[in-house]
């Protein structure tokens, strides 16, 4: 009996060995699961605030893009007025030269004129 007994103590030691390994094994599962747990905690925290730095920025750039259409609107109608004053400034160059020049020829008509009847006389 002093063998059975031997051997049930050896099967008793392999088991509280192997219960014991299975404990140290579960509680570094454990310890790992811990972990994640607060690194998914921490990410999900990191998440959230980037959440809302985005939905500030997207804010941020929507109305700058807006101000931006508004200055190229501004731009652009200034720039068309600002043709049409110099299409007018061309136009009214012209007359002008026009007239001068019509002016100039009636001037030189009549010297021509003054100095035949001065001839004349």
């Amino acid at each position: 009996m002093s063998q059975q007994g031997a051997a049930l103590q050896s099967y008793n030691n392999e088991l509280v060995k192997c219960i014991n390994d299975l404990c140290q094994k579960r509680d570094e599962l454990h310890r790992q699961i811990k972990e994640e747990e607060e690194e998914k905690q921490k990410l999900q925290n990191d998440i959230r605030i980037l959440t809302e730095r985005m939905a500030k920025v997207n804010e941020s750039l929507s109305k700058k893009m807006a101000a931006r259409n508004e200055f190229d609107k501004t731009i652009a109608e200034t720039e068309g007025a600002y043709m049409k004053i110099l299409e007018s400034s061309q136009t009214l160059l012209n007359v002008l030269k026009r007239e001068s020049q019509t002016l100039r020829e009636k001037s030189q008509t009549q010297g021509s004129v003054s100095q035949r009847t001065m001839t004349q006389s």
